[in-house]
């Protein structure tokens, strides 16, 4: 009795697995597949390598901000704090 209630459910799995759909990635040739998903890396590699030169390029360019403005006497004294009693 065991031994049928194990077949069935082995054959019930079978069918299940049978019925589902074909899926795009059953479909395709795994060596298409290989290619796709190496464009893939790619594709994310360039875009982490841009959005690194964006970033770098836009620090750079807050620096020089703040280098000329350091070196901009109006804003330095606009821009200090007139509380001289902590100098005495």
């Amino acid at each position: 009795m065991a031994k049928k209630m194990k077949q069935q459910t082995r054959q019930a799995q079978t069918m299940a697995a049978q019925d589902k759909p074909a899926t795009l990635k059953d479909l395709l040739d795994p060596k298409v597949l290989e290619k796709l998903k190496a464009q893939a890396n790619d594709m994310k590699q360039e875009e982490e390598a841009r959005k690194a030169a964006k970033r770098k390029q836009e620090e750079e360019a807050r620096q020089a901000e703040q280098k000329r403005r350091e070196n901009d006497f109006e804003y330095l004294l606009n821009n200090t704090k007139q509380d001289w009693k902590q100098y005495k």
